[in-house]
């Protein structure tokens, strides 16, 4: 296979002399239940501990967390341990069929299909490709790779032929994962081109499938040819390569070592989610595992906190509402789009949602009229978090109670700061600017595109490429994406803003805004396009007139406003700007 380049990871020898400062004393944990109840002990106080810190004349906000000792081992090496500690704990469930999987037989499955693939010849550096929706045998299949050494590499299962083999084609995938419904997808996009063909060597099969080797097949192998010592650098091999989402442009391959993703689920479960108890709480897997944050946060961080994950193929609104009330699940991993539903949709109100007692956002801002409408109707905490697929992925996770607004603190061993987008100077308290991120959870870089790395990650910092400020206490609010700015007169709008305003008329569902040209004197004027709710009268002009009443003069409307079926969004909720521009 081709050389992967390589970035020079984050926290170089500026970046480990800061952290050394900032982090004198780190807190060494003896077992699991210690980590959760030092933890806990802190977070009842964590706000009255000042997080920002002046070094070397640069404001850095660090995370009001203990720091953290993160294991250094393969990324299977570290679950199994999770998964001995919770084995009679039934850990995911398969909402469709109602299969359950306790600790004990996850690890047993994963050991046999790591077994069957080594029998097949796949070996470590080699990759395989995850093509399919939610359902337990994606954890076995990514443990059971990791523990070889094979890359998994993970795909949106609602790809087309063309976009599922660019990515086939560009991670070197010799092995693809799917379903029986997704087969023909699959089957086409490997026989795109001569080169791919060649390159994929098999396809297995989760369901019985012509041609394609049955999953089942895998889980029932005797485990014999599992390699109990599988020489993995945890800082330096890839274990998984998740594409972003490409709201700009292509899809870039993100390249994170199991080091990555070992100290983002520890920054998780000893940190915002430490809360959570074992065999009591009740989680819904409702997020696509292929994307970071099903990925990491819902899927791994569940089963490494020894909770239950109800599995859901993909969002259907009455079946995802049954599940909630009939596992009587407690905390939820949504996106925005699912808080639209949640907060406007009548159907909520047939189904006992009364166990959720916190929903948490990630992916995109969530603005403050919307998260109200929520706490109102559902009774729930609603908490933000944010992060990014090259920070494996959360960097920032608010917790109980929440500051409404805000994406909370940073989490653990994590450190930021925020600069003018014009000269680099670093900001302090209430400044808006580029936040910049540093941890052990930033990636090593992206696939094949060493430039694009080295415009990502400049002197030790990750830049977000995300517009926000810090408050006093060391808050973090996210206002935009630093690329989607609209620069009109020299003014700079936020798009997210003027949404987050039209998302509180009451006759609009969603709501898309975006930048158009208006001449050179003039540069951007934002333009919106809204869903109106259905069954109700909603024109451009109270949309206008509704923005005008509410914003200073130069975040008016000037580009106009359509009214369209539907906003195109990424499966995390992301708004598809270029998409929305084609319009």
């Amino acid at each position: 296979m081709a050389a992967i380049q390589r970035s020079v990871r984050i926290f170089p020898a500026s970046c480990t002399h800061l952290t050394r400062q900032l982090f004198p004393k780190p807190h060494h944990r003896n077992n699991l239940s210690q980590a959760r109840s030092t933890c806990l002990r802190y977070s009842t106080d964590q706000r009255s501990v000042p997080p920002i810190t002046n070094i070397n004349g640069e404001t850095i906000v660090r995370s009001p967390y203990p720091d953290l000792s993160i294991p250094q081992c393969s990324f299977a090496e570290y679950v199994f341990r999770q998964l001995d500690i919770f084995s009679d704990f039934a850990l995911m469930v398969d909402n469709t069929s109602g299969r359950h999987f306790s600790g004990r037989q996850l690890k047993e499955y994963s050991i046999k299909v790591a077994s069957a693939l080594t029998k097949m010849g796949f070996k470590k550096g080699d990759r395989i490709l995850i093509f399919c929706s939610n359902c337990p045998e994606y954890a076995i299949m990514f443990m059971a790779c990791s523990a070889i050494g094979v890359i998994v590499s993970t795909a949106n299962p609602v790809y087309t032929n063309a976009e599922l083999a660019r990515q086939i084609s560009h991670s070197e995938s010799s092995a693809i994962v799917t379903l029986p419904g997704l087969m023909q997808t699959a089957v086409q996009a490997v026989n795109s081109s001569k080169d791919i063909a060649e390159q994929v060597k098999l396809i297995i099969s989760i369901g019985n499938s012509d041609g394609a080797i049955p999953f089942s097949l895998l889980m029932e192998d005797d485990g014999k040819a599992f390699p109990e010592n599988t020489d993995i650098n945890s800082k330096e091999d890839i274990l998984v390569l998740p594409y972003s989402s490409g709201t700009t442009g292509l899809p870039k391959g993100v390249m994170l070592s199991h080091y990555n993703i070992i100290a983002n689920i520890e920054q998780l479960i000893r940190g915002p989610m430490s809360h959570l108890t074992a065999g009591k709480d009740s989680l819904i897997g409702v997020l696509p595992f292929y994307h970071i944050y099903g990925m990491v946060v819902v899927q791994f961080g569940s089963i490494c906190l020894g909770t239950k994950l109800v599995t859901i193929p993909k969002f259907e609104p009455e079946p995802f509402l049954g599940a909630i009330q009939q596992n009587k699940i407690s905390y939820m991993h949504l996106v925005p789009p699912l808080a639209l539903f949640m907060a406007k949709s009548p159907l909520v109100e047939k189904f006992d949602v009364s166990t959720v007692q916190n929903m948490v956002f990630g992916a995109a801002p969530l603005g403050a009229g919307l998260t109200q409408e929520l706490i109102d109707r559902i009774g729930a905490n609603v908490i933000q978090a944010y992060g990014l697929t090259e920070t494996s992925p959360a960097s920032h996770y608010d917790r109980d109670p929440p500051k409404i607004g805000t994406v909370g603190h940073l989490v653990p061993s994590t450190l930021g700061k925020v600069i003018d987008v014009q000269t680099g100077k670093t900001l302090g308290p209430g400044e808006t600017g580029e936040v910049l991120l540093a941890g052990p959870q930033v990636m090593l870089g992206y696939l094949k595109n060493q430039s694009a790395t080295d415009d990502m990650v400049k002197d030790g910092w990750l830049h977000s490429g995300d517009i926000g400020h810090f408050d006093e206490e060391g808050y973090f609010m996210i206002t935009d994406r630093l690329k989607e700015l609209i620069k009109y007169k020299g003014f700079q709008v936020a798009p997210a803003e003027l949404e987050a305003l039209i998302c509180t008329h009451p006759a609009v569902a969603d709501v898309a805004v975006i930048g158009i040209q208006a001449g050179e004197d003039v540069g951007e004027v934002p333009k919106a396009y809204v869903v109106p709710k259905p069954g109700i009268t909603l024109t451009e002009e109270d949309i206008t007139n509704f923005v005008d009443a509410n914003v200073a003069p130069y975040k008016k409307l000037r580009g106009g406003v359509k009214l369209i079926d539907s906003i195109p969004k990424t499966a995390s909720g992301k708004i598809l700007r270029r998409e929305v521009k084609n319009m």
